[in-house]
């Protein structure tokens, strides 16, 4: 496939790295596609990779994955143009962190809305799926978590969409998922995220995931 990621942070390149090593031809979008990073991450990724504008790479992408901060979400979408995302499977793994408070993190929306609402709102032909986003981008692929690797969290308003993440997710090492439905579902896993950071500062590391057991 040919993929296209829309932020170059490290979640953007974590994922980008994950489907360049899986034969997929991979474009990575920047404000500044030329940048030093951009260039190391591009001679490190072993596969097709290339880097480019948001909107070159909205439109390379068969399927995209929005990866940039919860705060450029916007902006990110404007620059990619909605037309160029028409029809395709959107990956959003954002979030609305809002460290305005220091320690106390909080979330910019909700908890009547979300990221995930907001771009299926604004790109109303796109396939949105809410995935990634309660991970760290350490695991996102080939996760090793100790006692096995948990089933990710999804939603989304399209089913034929969630099935062809869940086959990405299989690809890159993941058990499966757990559909939790329509994307209005994104409110409750965005929301999961600033539960995740106080975990992370107990516990000193930054490598967990919630589990969902059973008995």
């Amino acid at each position: 496939m040919k993929v296209g990621i829309l932020g170059s942070g490290e979640v953007g390149q974590a994922l980008g790295r994950g489907f360049a090593s899986r034969g997929h031809d991979v474009k990575i979008a920047s404000r500044n596609p030329k940048s030093e990073a951009l260039v190391m991450w591009q001679k490190q990724t072993k596969g097709k990779a290339s880097t480019g504008t948001f909107e070159e790479t909205a439109k390379h992408g068969e399927i995209l994955v929005l990866a940039s901060l919860g705060r450029a979400v916007e902006e990110v979408l404007r620059l990619a143009g909605p037309p160029n995302m028409a029809g395709k499977l959107i990956i959003d793994t954002t979030n609305a962190l809002d460290d305005s408070q220091g320690s106390n993190l909080g979330l910019f929306i909700g908890p009547n809305d979300s990221l995930g609402e907001r771009v299926q709102r604004r790109v109303p032909e796109a396939k949105v799926v809410k995935c990634f986003n309660t991970v760290p981008n350490t695991q996102m692929v080939d996760p090793k978590f100790a006692g096995g690797n948990p089933e990710m969290l999804i939603c989304g308003d399209d089913e034929a969409a969630k099935k062809k993440v869940v086959g990405i997710l299989k690809e890159f090492g993941w058990p499966g998922a757990i559909d939790v439905g329509g994307i209005e579902g994104a409110r409750w896993l965005e929301a999961t995220v600033p539960l995740w950071v106080l975990v992370g500062k107990r516990l000193g590391r930054w490598d967990h995931a919630f589990r969902v057991v059973h008995g």
